[in-house]
């Protein structure tokens, strides 16, 4: 076969996408047939293929090819091309070098699409030292050089990095609308496959980041199928996997879950993708909690650390499940007091109202909760309107008002089924069924408390599944007692004043005292030394 034919034959393949035929097609190419566009066709090959050096060599080729021909505006998108897969490796001085070089060819070559591509790698330098209002007005540059040039990877590209900033900034509803214009380029073809992946990517993070799980688990579905459609693809395969691998665990397939996360490790750990690697362990260690597995919990997250990301909050979580109340809470202090930013707040506020209720600090955790009750109506997303609702029926349970958290805890497992996350909805209906039960009605109480039950054994959440069983069945208390009288005389009986009772058991000062009224009742005294005798007597202290 002759030069031409099989330059023809690479050609061919590569415009089909079939990236493993095309690298080899262009390696029975002499070196010195290719030209400028060539070379750079074998590295976008090289670069979809995971393989960087051939990526970087075949730019480098590209770049002095163009040089040579006085094309500087074609030179400065190798350079800069060089410089994002230089940075992505971890080679940032090299990175920067070739972005200087991209930068001072453009000085002199007007107004060209590459100055769109600039400004793109240079809001990636702005978000790096959280300049972020910087890095807004370079992705909006980088949408309307793409627009002004009719070029579809940089408009997309502006369009899902302008997304994701508003998302940062709060303004949800904007930055979801930017996404989706984004994605409507991407799923109709016009975004070619070296930036396709990216875009996906950003979306499905930025969803996941506001909880709309419903966007994030249609791009998945979507980003999986385009995966499947390229042959040799490496470089999303990762985030495809523990994209997926967060879906199924919100779905409820743990197992599943499980396996997917471990694909992703193994991807990114090859790539030395460090803080990828940590996202993926810490999700793991999220999933192995809820199984009752701690120490594999424990030695996930401790794992995800060494890769430099902090698995909060469902490392304090994990405490609080160990009865580390002490540290799960000074934890949650922490978070609280360094994390800024809505976005990141909707994330930690429920697991902070979880565990400040455990240590008894119920007005902080109603400041928690009236702040995610904020957050939920400026985004407009169903899951973290759930959290909102789970939040505040908690707070209200704790203060002994069942009547106040029914209706929370109604919303919430209602939003729940509806977004399909099987563990989250009946970790709800146990709270609503404890609710029924402090307001009488065994006969409901028992009937939410079996379903709760059933899901969560079927799911394999151990303890979450073991709490409903003993709300189920209660241990026989003497004296006709209650177990929440029980615990509030065994607290008395240990010494405890009525405010140290409260804040243990996480309940407001008027319902230690109508406890206490009722114990009194049931068991004939009227002293706290003669309830304390007889906790005693009882073996209940």
């Amino acid at each position: 076969m002759g030069v031409v034919e099989e330059l023809a034959r690479a050609r061919q393949t590569y415009e089909r996408g079939d990236w493993v035929a095309a690298f080899q097609a262009w390696s029975d190419v002499e070196p010195g047939a290719l030209d400028a566009a060539d070379q750079t066709r074998v590295a976008y090959t090289a670069y979809l293929l995971g393989r960087r050096e051939d990526c970087q060599a075949a730019l480098q080729r590209a770049f002095k090819a163009h040089v040579d021909a006085g094309d500087p505006a074609a030179a400065a998108r190798a350079a800069l091309w060089l410089a994002m897969v230089h940075t992505r490796a971890g080679e940032l001085s090299v990175g920067g070098g070739w972005a200087a070089r991209a930068q001072g060819l453009l000085a002199a070559a007007g107004d060209v699409v590459e100055r769109g591509y600039l400004s793109y790698l240079q809001m990636h330098r702005h978000i790096e030292k959280h300049e972020w209002p910087q890095a807004l007005a370079c992705a909006q540059e980088t949408t309307a050089v793409g627009r002004r040039f009719g070029d579809a990877d940089l408009t997309a590209l502006g369009l899902s990095a302008q997304g994701r900033l508003t998302l940062m900034s709060g303004s949800v509803p904007q930055g979801l609308a930017l996404f989706d214009e984004a994605m409507t380029a991407v799923a109709s073809g016009e975004v070619s496959p070296v930036w396709a992946g990216d875009i996906y990517c950003l979306m499905i993070e930025g969803c996941q980041e506001v909880s709309d799980f419903r966007r994030a688990t249609e791009w998945t579905d979507a980003l999986a199928l385009w995966c499947d459609h390229q042959p040799g693809l490496v470089p999303w395969t990762g985030q495809c996997a523990v994209h997926r691998g967060q879906i199924m665990a919100l779905r409820g397939a743990w197992a599943e879950a499980l396996e997917e996360l471990g694909l992703a490790l193994q991807r990114y750990v090859s790539a030395d993708a460090m803080q990828a690697s940590g996202l993926a362990l810490a999700e793991r260690g999220d999933v192995l909690r809820l199984q009752g597995q701690y120490a594999a919990a424990d030695a996930a997250y401790t794992e995800a650390g060494t890769y430099g990301f902090e698995p909060q909050p469902g490392l304090a979580l994990l405490w609080l499940a160990q009865g580390r109340q002490e540290v799960a809470h000074a934890a949650v202090v922490r978070l609280l007091a360094e994390t800024e930013g809505p976005v990141p707040r909707a994330r930690l506020l429920p697991a902070a109202v979880q565990v400040l209720l455990a240590v008894g600090e119920v007005e902080r955790a109603v400041e928690c909760a009236t702040e995610l009750t904020a957050i939920a109506r400026d985004f407009g997303c169903a899951a973290v309107t759930a959290e909102s609702q789970d939040a505040q029926g908690l707070i209200r349970l704790a203060m002994g008002d069942a009547a106040g958290a029914l209706p929370h805890l109604r919303a919430a497992r209602g939003a729940w089924t509806q977004l399909g996350c099987p563990y989250r909805a009946a970790r709800s209906q146990g709270q609503l069924g404890r609710c029924l039960a402090d307001l009488g009605d065994a006969e409901s109480a028992t009937r939410e408390l079996r379903g709760a039950l059933s899901t969560l054994t079927g799911l394999g959440a151990v303890p979450d599944a073991e709490s409903v069983r003993r709300l189920l069945a209660p241990a026989q208390l003497p004296g006709g007692l209650t177990e929440r009288e029980a615990q509030v005389l065994r607290l008395l009986a240990s010494g405890r004043s009525n405010a140290q009772i409260a804040a243990e058991l996480v309940l407001s000062h008027k319902t230690v005292a109508r406890h206490l009224s009722n114990i009194y009742t049931k068991l004939d005294v009227t002293t706290r030394t003669a309830a304390a005798a007889y906790a005693f007597d009882h073996d209940l202290a």
